[in-house]
């Protein structure tokens, strides 16, 4: 038994999946995010059921990669599903549009109205019943991010499955329903071997879906093509405009008179103060000083946390560190190891999870309550200036928790060379391991002004960036059309369950490679190999950049997780007192360094499988340049400042 989560953007289907599944996806009040499909297993009425959450779509005809997905998912599915329609209740009109091409599936199906106290705030009250009847599939209310009718939706899934309980089909109009009867009885002689019924064929056929016409190429004969082509061609002279035009027209219609049918709409006689809120966050003018204020508080927050605990756990390290050397032969193996073990441990505990762990929590917060959209729209314009879609924000937005969810989130942009710059900027990012780089070598032992600034020096690299990359590859970018979701105040639990599956991905794939990378480090320097590594580098690193001769092997190992890059570097330079042996200069020079250099292994991987290789090497190159110009500068205004 399979159920399909599907719906638009932003309606809730993440959050659902959640609560049933297990956290398996980052679900946020933003929408865009989902650009992958995630299932998860449960156990229901003595039944095992793959519950399947993909990206949200307004639309069965696809307008980006992310909905091709979703799309591409739900009809070459082989196994006989359960759709589970999630509606954004509170957009009941607009959501229906998509309920009404489900339909078309004849699958079994059930409706959820989720965010119903949304709806009920803006005095929209729904006939369920009436609902139901109109659609012939069973509907309920749910509020997925308080689990409120999360259960008796999958109990009414599974009697879906059980009853096969297929949805109504709406009649399109007469001269439509006559292409659609002509199509089907031409497909149902030939005796086509599809996985969906002749009627939803034929309505492809009408909306020139290239999907279906790619299948039904190897099927339909010359003659058979001409007739389609000939129908088609009629259709439109007698409808005045394209048939694809008509049926989406058709369905906006129904949506509505669905709608109208089935809901009341009430003068809401509460003031509903988010609008207020709107009216400062969002304003042309206050809203940028309101971003930059709270973003400002918040990285201010994360550097005080950061730098409270810091020293507490550094100081259990050394005594660690004190330990081995009393318990282990100086110069032995097995000491060298045992640092390893103990450098990468303590600098996961002690210097990544004091800034990693906050961050997460403020990063869940900013996306649950909704203003990470808002940041969206207030840097459209900025976007347009560089040449670059409004939409490219949303992959830049990601790439501070992670680079590699940015990069596939560029899956939204429908140009090719958008995609492109847009991954080029984002690996630019300062992710969340970059992050505990900037704070905790930076703002740690130089000063949160300076740490800020790398963070301000970001955005106008990438804007720069931003602006170059346009003028190499012009093109004319569309505008944003984005829906700014509610408000809403995180509950705890959710804001729990969030941090930790962001952690996890550190404690589980992060830290063991520090664990080890630090035993590697040490292993070569007992077997004095650092030297020949750090002699190959010397040109670069000493020559070029001004840095140590030590810190070579650091740069090579920091390419495999950028982490590696700030704890390797106390073992390289033998101490945890990095301005005893780095100046505040090099040490500045090296955080920016490290910032804008070679993309982490795991972001290669998704700028190639997104991308190509070849692209993806492009902008390795192009990322390895701009940092290198970047300490040159820095090495040039050195006496300015230091």
């Amino acid at each position: 038994m399979k159920f399909l989560l599907v719906g638009q953007p932003n309606s809730g289907k993440s959050t659902i999946f959640n609560e049933v599944v297990g956290y398996k996806a980052i679900a946020t009040n933003f929408p865009g995010a989902t650009v992958k499909y995630t299932s998860g297993t449960l156990s229901f009425e003595e039944h095992t059921v793959e519950v399947v959450d993909i990206p949200g779509t307004y639309s069965l005809q696809t307008t980006d990669e992310a909905e091709s997905l979703a799309v591409h998912y739900l009809l070459h599915e082989e196994d006989e599903p359960v759709i589970v329609n999630i509606i954004d209740a509170s957009v009941l009109s607009r959501s229906l549009e998509l309920t009404i091409q489900l339909t078309e599936l004849q699958k079994p199906m059930v409706v959820a109205l989720n965010m119903i106290d949304e709806a009920e705030k803006k005095g929209i009250k729904i006939d369920l019943e009436k609902l139901s009847t109109t659609l012939g599939v069973p509907v309920i209310q749910t509020i997925g991010k308080k689990g409120v009718g999360v259960y008796e939706l999958f109990q009414l899934a599974h009697d879906a499955y059980e009853q096969k309980k297929i949805p109504i089909i709406h009649n399109t109009g007469s001269e439509l329903e006559g292409f659609i009867e002509s199509t089907s009885a031409l497909l149902k002689e030939k005796d086509i071997p599809t996985k969906w019924n002749n009627r939803f064929v034929s309505i492809k056929l009408l909306e020139k879906d290239p999907l279906i016409n790619e299948h039904l190429d190897e099927f339909l004969s010359e003659n058979d093509r001409q007739k389609i082509d000939s129908l088609l061609k009629k259709l439109d002279s007698d409808l005045g405009t394209e048939s694809e035009y008509a049926i989406s027209r058709i369905r906006h219609n129904m949506a509505f008179e669905i709608f109208e049918k089935v809901a009341i709409v009430a003068r809401s006689t509460k003031t509903d103060i988010r609008y207020k809120i709107d009216d400062l966050l969002m304003h042309p003018i206050l809203g940028y000083v309101f971003m930059v204020g709270i973003l400002y508080t918040v990285f201010a927050t994360i550097f005080m946390i950061g730098n409270t605990f810091e020293p507490l756990f550094l100081a259990k390290f050394d005594e660690a560190l004190n330990l081995i050397n009393q318990n282990f032969e100086a110069g032995s193996i097995m000491s060298s190891i045992m640092q390893g073990l103990v450098t990468g441990l303590g600098g996961g505990i002690g210097i990544v999870i004091p800034f990693l762990l906050p961050f997460f929590i403020f990063l869940s917060f900013l996306e649950d309550s909704g203003y990470l959209a808002r940041i969206a729209y207030l840097i459209d314009s900025f976007m347009h200036k560089i040449g670059l879609h409004g939409l490219s924000v949303i992959p830049l937005i990601l790439g501070y928790g992670c680079t590699v969810p940015g990069i596939l989130a560029t899956r939204i942009l429908k140009s090719q060379r958008d995609k492109f710059i847009t991954a080029a900027l984002t690996t630019f990012i300062p992710c969340s391991a970059r992050m505990t780089i900037i704070f905790g070598l930076v703002g740690f032992f130089i000063s949160m002004k300076a740490a800020i600034f790398i963070y301000v020096l970001n955005l106008l690299v990438v804007g720069l960036s931003g602006k170059i990359l346009s003028k190499v590859m012009p093109e004319v970018s569309p505008g944003l059309i984005l829906e700014i979701p509610k408000y809403h105040l995180p509950s705890p639990k959710i804001l729990f369950h969030k941090t930790w599956f962001r952690l996890k991905e550190f404690v589980i794939i992060a830290w063991p490679l520090l664990v080890v990378g630090s035993i590697i480090l040490e292993v070569i320097n007992h077997y004095q190999l650092t030297g020949a590594i750090n002699s190959f580098m010397e040109p670069f690193t000493v020559g070029l950049l001004g840095f140590p001769a030590v810190l070579g092997v650091t740069l090579v190992f920091g390419i495999m997780r950028k982490e590696l890059a700030l704890i390797l570097l106390f073992s390289a330079i033998g101490t945890q007192d990095v301005l005893s042996v780095l100046t505040e200069a090099q040490a500045f020079s090296y955080a920016i360094f490290v910032t804008f250099y070679l993309p982490c292994l795991a972001t290669f991987a998704a700028l190639a499988k997104e991308l190509n290789t070849k692209k993806a090497l492009l902008i390795t190159a192009f990322t390895a340049a701009t940092a290198i110009i970047l300490v040159l500068i820095v090495r040039l205004t050195t006496p300015i400042f230091w």
